[in-house]
């Protein structure tokens, strides 16, 4: 079964990119309409759950998004690939990277879960985890990992999105996922050119974070920080994170 996606661009180069927790193929906001199509061509697939995948069933995991990802590039023909992976999509991306090290040219990653998933205390755990039935708890989460600092008009509007387009089965499934995944192990010692990005105002994956966990793991990637983003800079910031992105992917991808 194919994964439901959104293709824009008929460049030579392409690009597949991977959700966070609560997005969607067509829920990357403003950042799609300053994409250069013509000389990048881009997917972008809705996990599992999420999306044209909804009713479509799981299993709902890390390794699951990134062979649904080969097989989307194994459909659209597409033997060598760059990869954009958002927060838990971050994580998905370096598990393509792990099962198929040949096939990557550049990995370009957005406030991203790293290869070892997040530590949560007890308390952190259950506010997270009570998110997939309550929505004042995702509107809360939001609100954190944009630094208290946003529209409530888009806060609302991203619970609403998140809602329509997300399972409650497959969103409870995919924080222990993001979460409680690690494949540091299972990365190849031959890494790609690799763009890590991190909000400014993001007080959980951001540049610190990212200094600890990417930048050690993968010890010559750029690290990037977007001024006036948070978690979410596809939103806050998108034309900047675009020029990030596409600039880096055609300098070494």
């Amino acid at each position: 079964m194919l994964n439901t996606h959104l293709r824009l661009g008929q460049g030579d180069h392409p690009v597949i990119a991977l959700h966070g927790w609560f997005g969607h193929a067509r829920g990357w906001g403003p950042m799609t309409q300053h994409l250069d199509t013509h000389r990048f061509s881009y997917a972008f697939m809705d996990c599992r759950g999420y999306g044209g995948m909804k009713g479509a069933g799981g299993p709902y995991t890390i390794e699951q998004i990134a062979r649904d990802a080969l097989a989307l590039a194994d459909f659209l023909g597409w033997r060598r690939f760059s990869l954009i992976g958002h927060s838990m999509g971050g994580l998905a991306v370096q598990q393509v990277l792990a099962l198929a090290p040949e096939r990557v040219r550049a990995l370009a990653a957005i406030t991203p879960v790293p290869a070892t998933g997040v530590p949560f205390d007890d308390a952190g755990w259950a506010f997270f985890s009570s998110a997939a039935r309550d929505p004042a708890a995702r509107r809360g989460i939001l609100d954190l990992t944009t630094g208290n600092r946003l529209s409530p008009v888009w806060l609302d509007a991203m619970v609403h999105s998140s809602e329509q387009h997300a399972e409650v089965e497959a969103f409870e499934a995919y924080l222990t996922a993001w979460a409680k995944t690690d494949i540091l192990d299972q990365l190849p010692e031959r890494r790609p050119p690799t763009l890590v990005v991190a909000g400014e105002h993001d007080p959980a994956l951001g540049a610190e974070t990212c200094k600890a966990t990417w930048l050690r793991h993968y010890p010559e990637a750029t690290l990037e920080v977007m001024a006036n983003a948070g978690h979410y800079p596809m939103d806050e910031t998108p034309l900047a994170l675009t020029v990030a992105v596409e600039r880096f992917l055609a300098e070494r991808g």
